[in-house]
């Protein structure tokens, strides 16, 4: 049996990372019988901003992508990621929503669902993590890795009892901001094993050029898998190459399994790929480079590229540095989220705005005042309350979990899209992105009455997703 499982992220995490989630399911389709005869622990190829990407730009039903998917790959686990109570969209959920769209998900392909909240709020999860157990589908919970002097080892450890209570299968530290270094990922494996009997499993970024070695270090201190992107489409925001790691792991304790040799002649097929996005422009080679900045501003790669650009729009790019050094105050002022979708943007957006404005909070987003109200959920550390006044005046704060304040809303969506309804599944992309899903389902139709002859991908430009 081999010591180390190793989670493929060439078909989600590595070309998200890379080109804006844009690989379509007719790039895939010719590779997916090799992908399936390596022997991955799972392959990660959906959900995501995979879902978003496939209905705003690709014009692809998202559900019919993952069912091509267990075709074409049945003997290994197609894993997605989920984001909680949010599911794949931009806001939280009701309950029966979220539960349905587990059922379907797991009904279409998905053997592995993997479970996380930007505030590492458990509450935001217990709804999903029922839903997955219910429907018999590997439920893993992923930690939201951030740096700080909240975010021990020990903070990390206490929300891995609640995980394991909640009843998941197991832990993924998740590091999307390439934030772990290879000692403190050690440590924070070794703490984790010695707390909970769960399987651990790490998904790190190369963006600081630090991720080979922190999966080295995690597999010697007891990590069970890890997250890995075929080579072509490996490095830069994207993650440690599948390939060097094998190699790297052969022949020890740790081996994977994997033949080397075997996974090599995978290795073309995806070059071609790269070469393809790199001369379609979706490939930025800026975006392959390591910068290691992210370690001393401890802001992801999209997010300083985010601050820049709207310094910029307003004229203010000299700015930035004020802005870096704003981000980590606003950040504690808010309770200290971690810097992760959507929290990074919301963080990011009113630190620009305080420097901007020339006096701290004289603007504030409604996005913010929706975090620190706890429209969210329950940040890492209490929010001052007379800060949380100065910011939301006299609307009442939420101390609940946000969506016990939701109705049930899966009747009311099947009542507003009816008319757009071919599938089941078609109630849950509308849920999520509305208007954006209309618009496909309106293509759809056209294309089904062949009205337009139009296929695939028809717009290549990089969109934000």
């Amino acid at each position: 049996m081999p010591k180390i499982g190793i989670t493929e992220t060439v078909l989600r995490d590595a070309h998200q990372s890379l080109l804006a989630t844009r690989m379509t399911t007719d790039d895939m389709l010719p590779i997916l019988p090799q992908l399936d005869e390596i022997g991955f622990r799972s392959i990660e190829c959906w959900g995501g901003a995979t879902f978003d990407s496939c209905l705003r730009f690709l014009n692809e039903d998202p559900w019919e992508r993952l069912r091509i998917l267990k075709k074409n790959m049945p003997k290994t686990p197609l894993q997605m990621l989920f984001r909680g109570q949010n599911m794949l969209g931009y806001r939280h959920y009701a309950d029966d929503v979220v539960e349905y769209f587990v059922q379907k998900s797991i009904a279409n392909g998905i053997d592995v669902i993997r479970i996380f909240d930007a505030l590492n709020d458990i509450r935001n999860l217990e709804t999903a993590i029922r839903a997955a157990k219910k429907e018999g589908a590997h439920t893993q919970v992923a930690m939201s890795f951030t740096t700080g002097d909240t975010f021990t080892d020990e903070y990390y450890v206490e929300y891995a009892k609640q995980i394991a209570n909640a009843g998941a299968d197991s832990i993924c530290i998740k590091d999307m901001a390439a934030l772990l270094t290879p000692y403190r990922a050690e440590s924070l494996v070794k703490a984790l094993k010695a707390a909970v009997d769960l399987p651990i499993q790490l998904h790190t970024h190369y963006t600081s050029g630090l991720a080979s070695m922190c999966l080295m270090k995690a597999v010697e201190a007891g990590c069970d898998v890890i997250d890995t992107a075929m080579s072509p489409l490996a490095l830069g925001t994207s993650h440690a190459p599948t390939e060097s790691m094998v190699a790297a792991l052969q022949g020890t304790e740790f081996d994977t399994g994997i033949d080397l040799a075997k996974i090599c002649e995978l290795r073309p097929y995806f070059m071609e790929l790269r070469e393809k996005y790199i001369a379609e422009g979706l490939i930025d080679p800026k975006m392959l480079a390591t910068d290691a900045k992210t370690l001393i501003y401890q802001v992801p790669g999209g997010m300083l590229s985010n601050l820049l650009s709207q310094l910029k729009q307003a004229g203010k790019a000299d700015q930035l540095t004020a802005v870096l050094e704003e981000v980590p105050r606003v950040r504690k002022d808010a309770g200290m989220p971690p810097l992760v979708t959507p929290s990074s943007q919301i963080v990011g957006t009113q630190a620009v705005f305080n420097i901007i404005g020339g006096e701290r909070y004289k603007m504030v987003t409604k996005e913010f005042k929706a975090l620190v109200r706890g429209e969210y959920g329950k940040t890492p550390i209490p929010i001052d309350p007379e800060f949380r006044k100065k910011i939301i005046g006299d609307a009442e704060p939420i101390d609940c979990r946000p969506a016990d304040l939701l109705e049930p809303e899966l009747d009311k969506l099947r009542e507003e899209c009816a008319e757009w309804i071919m599938q089941e599944e078609d109630v849950l992309s509308y849920a999520q992105f509305g208007q954006v899903a209309v618009k496909f389902f309106e293509k759809r139709r056209d294309r089904q009455f062949g009205l337009d002859g139009v296929h695939g991908n028809a717009e290549t430009q990089i969109h934000p997703v």
